[in-house]
């Protein structure tokens, strides 16, 4: 099993930081959000991981990389934790550029040639997921019972029309289309479209078809999809666990304070940020 991590973008939600950070090294407090996907892959056995990256991106390689400088010192030093934080992932990676962006369907086909055959979970890092089993080791017990591609859910969240529904089967198992945004109370289910996915090696092959096909504009990974559900091979698995939603400003304001909570010495400076914003007509104010 690969597990593939979509890097690509431009992460224009976040300028102007992003014109030299790459999105997927913003931080949730002190761990960048590629490390939560890097850490769930390795979680559910998945050691051999593909990047998909671009122009501007090369920190990531870096980032993934051993910091030998650092290790020596720290090492001559006898800063144990120091060691650990910076301790390389136990896994193998491989960095594949997207020269044009020119859609996610277009970056998933850069990755076909390194598969040999392999199912793969494919990740986006502005979607992270907590819980007591990782999100792709869910999918990967749902692939061993189905054989098809598999499609993480939310389950009934807050605002469905936002979100990409999925239209079930009558079945309730398998899933014959996404319904992107429909208007309230047209909702084909209940289920929302998540980002994460795994795919067969067949979904690869009817990529390709498509792009052969391609004219003009971005390529997304909606024509194998759909090749997939026609041959009754792809179902839904809702995500258990907490979802955090990074992929703009509000949603990765939201990720960073839910983060935070786990942390006694931040939660206690939560608690009185709180106090402060309940008690004065404009806390946040500089100088108040």
């Amino acid at each position: 099993m690969k597990g593939i991590i979509v890097a690509a973008g431009y992460g224009t939600r976040f300028l102007p930081v992003t014109k030299t950070l790459p999105k997927e090294m913003l931080p949730l407090l002190n761990k960048p959000s590629i490390s939560f996907i890097v850490e769930e892959f390795i979680a559910s056995g998945i050691t051999d991981i593909i990047v998909i990256t671009s122009r501007r991106k090369r920190v990531l390689e870096d980032y993934l990389d051993r910091e030998v400088e650092l290790e020596a010192l720290f090492r001559a030093e006898g800063a144990v934790k120091k060691l650990e934080a910076i301790r390389p992932y136990d896994a193998h990676f491989t960095f594949v550029r997207q020269q044009e962006m020119k859609g996610t369907g277009h970056a998933l086909l850069q990755v076909k040639p390194f598969l040999d055959d392999e199912p793969a979970v494919v990740a986006y890092p502005d979607d992270l997921h907590f819980g007591a089993v990782p999100l792709a080791a869910q999918l990967i017990q749902t692939w061993k019972t189905t054989s098809c591609c598999v499609l993480a859910s939310l389950h009934n969240p807050p605002h469905l029309e936002r979100y990409g529904v999925l239209k079930l089967a009558p079945d309730g198992k398998h899933v014959q289309g996404i319904v992107e945004k429909p208007a309230p109370g047209t909702e084909p289910s209940v289920e929302a479209s998540l980002g994460r996915y795994l795919y067969l090696p067949e979904f690869f092959e009817h990529l390709a078809e498509g792009w052969k096909k391609h004219t003009t504009g971005e390529y997304f990974h909606v024509y194998a999809l759909e090749q997939m559900m026609k041959q009754n091979k792809v179902v839904f698995h809702p995500a258990e666990g907490e979802r955090l939603d990074t992929g703009d400003l509000p949603g990765f304001f939201q990720a960073t304070l839910r983060y935070a909570r786990q942390f006694p010495e931040l939660r206690a400076i939560l608690l009185e940020e709180a106090r402060a914003l309940g008690s004065s007509e404009n806390p946040w104010e500089l100088g108040r």
